[in-house]
């Protein structure tokens, strides 16, 4: 029996509404796998961020420092045998006040958009007592630079001329844009622009260019491996990575008062 009109336009709709359910699957299943692929890249940028990388020439491999339980660390970073191995402790907080933890890559966008939305009131909050704040940094963004190595050692020779909260700050302040990087030159300057002069400039530039706390570096990344941390920032109040319900990090970039409030 020859079919009507009535029913070729239902099973038209039926076949428009199959084809739409295929599409949206097909670009769900897309979804899935491009995360998947995103998160496997991701474990191995974390897995193998100190390692050599020789993915180009071997004129311009990159030598990166393995991590090293006896590396030198700057002057009160945290040694391994502590709670909070090769932090940067920053403040006055006793060890009954809120630990804060911040996981932080110093080329890492939201690492900068986070030290905008709260870096001085954390800082702040330190200074008085508040809270415990412990910046942890890593490198999970060198591939195939050594910028954020650099960088943390860099701020391992300005910890050691007294200007930890003043070198950290300025090289947020001049956060390179697509991976980058720093010059050592520029590294140097930010030194005198935080106020190091003198003999201090001339031990500071040597630690420099010595790359001394290369090792701090790696073995901090390493510490972050091995805590499950995954990305960069990561902000944790003693130890946990939710604030009332939420997310801390994004409750810093987002709402401080409302971090702030609840830890209090």
């Amino acid at each position: 029996m020859p079919s009507s009109a009535k029913d070729r336009r239902e099973r038209a709709a039926q076949a428009r509404a199959a084809a739409e359910a295929g599409a949206v699957r097909r670009e769900r299943l897309v979804r899935i796998i491009g995360g998947a692929v995103v998160a496997l890249v991701v474990v191995g940028i974390v897995g193998g961020a100190w390692w050599v990388s020789t993915n180009e020439s071997s004129s311009s491999a990159l030598v990166i420092a393995e991590a090293d339980p006896n590396a030198p660390l700057p002057t009160g970073v945290r040694g391994v045998d502590d709670a909070f191995p090769f932090a940067v402790a920053f403040g006055t907080g006793a060890a009954t006040a809120p630990a804060v933890e911040i996981w932080e890559d110093m080329q890492c966008p939201a690492c900068g958009d986070l030290e905008v939305a709260s870096g001085a009131q954390l800082a702040t909050a330190a200074e008085s007592g508040d809270i415990q704040l412990l910046w942890r940094p890593v490198t999970f963004l060198d591939r195939g630079t050594d910028a954020s190595t650099r960088a943390v050692a860099a701020w391992g020779c300005a910890i050691d001329a007294g200007k930890t909260r003043e070198y950290h700050d300025r090289i947020y302040a001049d956060q390179p844009q697509g991976g980058e990087g720093w010059t050592d030159e520029q590294l140097l300057q930010y030194g005198e622009d935080v106020g190091i002069t003198g003999t201090d400039f001339e031990v500071f530039s040597q630690c420099l260019l010595d790359r001394t706390y290369a090792g701090w570096a790696a073995n901090s990344t390493q510490a972050a491996v091995e805590a499950g941390i995954q990305g960069t920032p990561t902000v944790l109040v003693d130890g946990s990575e939710e604030v009332a319900g939420q997310s801390a990090g994004i409750l810093l970039r987002t709402e401080p008062e409302i971090f702030f409030e609840t830890i209090r």
